[in-house]
């Protein structure tokens, strides 16, 4: 099987699990590393931050590779109580609540209109068998868009419109790009900040973060 990973800034974490590689490949402005995870090829694409970045690249993974899937594991903000730092979860489904049509179609905001509601399903089955594998996982929606959340009552306001527990900036790029290939997708969080955290407790967390999320990917990914 071939597995497409896309990262966006936790590189760092790959690096220190799989070791690094001297020799990306460089293809379309964008790095991709070659790797051996749990008898499958994989192929780490870092993408950079935001939407437009991990669109790009989710795609470049799946036309010039040929991927079977896509995993996509980071760091988050949490936007409940429930949601603190170090918290692992399992993106069900994403909003991308900065995609708004409303003016002109009185859509509701999020919503595209070839999906029946706002939310971006990630692949229902690819969900399940990860709580499976690891059950301390949360299943979770996601609330995604090109900003950094990081005050108490924005990440309030998140949660109260769209029912989210997390955000991030990446997520409904990859999600959307998967569903519209028709390639499955899985997608594993780890909060860096809590819903009364911000850029100071990013920061510090990001590290231990992404490795502890890298980590519950590979086993997930190794009982697939």
């Amino acid at each position: 099987m071939k597995i497409g990973m896309l990262v966006a800034v936790e590189m760092d974490a790959v690096f220190q699990e799989f070791g690094e590689k001297l020799e990306p490949v460089e293809m379309a402005g964008y790095e991709i590393y070659r790797y051996q995870m749990s008898g499958s090829e994989l192929y780490v694409l870092s993408s950079g931050a935001g939407e437009i970045a991990a669109a790009a690249g989710t795609q470049l993974l799946i036309t010039a590779f040929g991927v079977d899937m896509i995993v996509n594991f980071g760091v988050v903000g949490g936007l409940t109580e429930e949601m603190e730092t170090l918290r692992t979860c399992v993106v069900e489904r994403v909003v991308h609540y900065a995609f708004d049509t409303s003016e002109l179609d009185r859509c509701e905001v999020g919503r595209y209109l070839d999906y029946p509601s706002i939310y971006l399903p990630a692949t229902p089955q690819l969900v399940e068998m990860a709580l499976e594998a690891e059950p301390g996982l949360r299943k979770v929606t996601c609330a995604s868009a090109d900003r950094f959340v990081g005050k108490a009552e924005d990440k309030r306001a998140l949660h109260q419109q769209f029912g989210a527990d997390i955000c991030e900036m990446e997520a409904a790029a990859v999600v959307l790009t998967c569903n519209r290939n028709k390639v499955p997708c899985l997608l594993l969080k780890a909060v860096s900040d809590s819903i009364h955290g911000g850029a100071e407790e990013f920061s510090k967390a990001i590290t231990e973060a992404s490795q502890v999320c890298l980590k519950v990917l590979c086993k997930v990914v190794g009982n697939l």
